[in-house]
């Protein structure tokens, strides 16, 4: 999984998951957030770093994490005195009790195959966050999905035509991705991803410190309803027990 959100074709298969779309989503959840200047935020499985120079652009003191040693670095041209990238993995704590803010955007969880991987992940989530910290998950919304389920599509992006197919196996949405690159040779690679409800996000988070508090069904902070949401964007609170 990781050779393909490194990859130059990731990119461009998504590349409708522009700028403009992150500042819209940043500039709404600070809006409803609220956090005091200055506030240390981590954004984890950062990517590339969009999220994560929006946040910066406001003062707050970012730092991004993600697997992806070639994401980090194309990351790193952003770096500033307020905006620092490193290789590391969710599943392992990155600093203790430190960030009033964390994120998770843009369905960047539930790719690991077994379930104690994503509970070790939530609990790292929440080691990371000071006592009244706020997680900010962005999931795709399963139930959404599965009514509106395509079991098969072909996506033009530019010189690429990209093969897509679809399934539902093991509690997991398996998408493969296979199309011809510039040398016309035959790629393909593999998206795997846990097909989570809100339920099981709550009985996960639950052996945390962590508590919902609130969801939302889209990038405008509508409210969130299975069945239509296009997201799942779920607000979590960090309160000691």
């Amino acid at each position: 999984m990781e050779n393909w959100f490194g990859s130059p074709f990731y990119k461009i298969l998504y590349q409708n998951r522009d700028d403009f779309e992150a500042q819209e989503f940043v500039e709404n959840l600070l809006e409803y957030l609220q956090p005091p200047p200055g506030s240390a935020m981590l954004d984890i499985a950062c990517g590339e770093g969009r999220f994560g120079k929006q946040l910066a652009e406001h003062g707050f003191d970012v730092t991004g994490i993600d697997i992806s040693h070639e994401s980090i670095e194309t990351a790193k041209a952003f770096e500033s005195g307020n905006l620092q990238f490193f290789v590391h993995d969710m599943r392992f704590p990155f600093y203790i009790n430190y960030f009033g803010y964390a994120f998770n955007f843009f369905t960047s969880f539930g790719y690991f195959q077994h379930d104690r991987d994503h509970a070790l992940a939530a609990r790292s989530f929440a080691a990371a966050l000071k006592n009244n910290g706020i997680l900010v998950i962005d999931y795709l919304n399963f139930e959404q999905v599965l009514a509106n389920f395509v079991p098969h599509e072909n996506i033009q992006r530019g010189n690429y035509l990209f093969n897509i197919k679809r399934k539902i196996e093991r509690k997991h949405i398996i998408k493969e991705i296979s199309f011809l690159d510039a040398q016309k040779k035959q790629r393909h690679y593999t998206e795997s991803v846990a097909a989570f409800s809100l339920a099981d996000f709550i009985k996960m988070f639950k052996s945390t410190d962590l508590s919902l508090i609130n969801t939302f069904g889209d990038y405008q902070l509508s409210s969130y309803h299975p069945i239509d949401s296009p997201r799942l964007i779920m607000i979590f609170k960090k309160k000691y027990a």
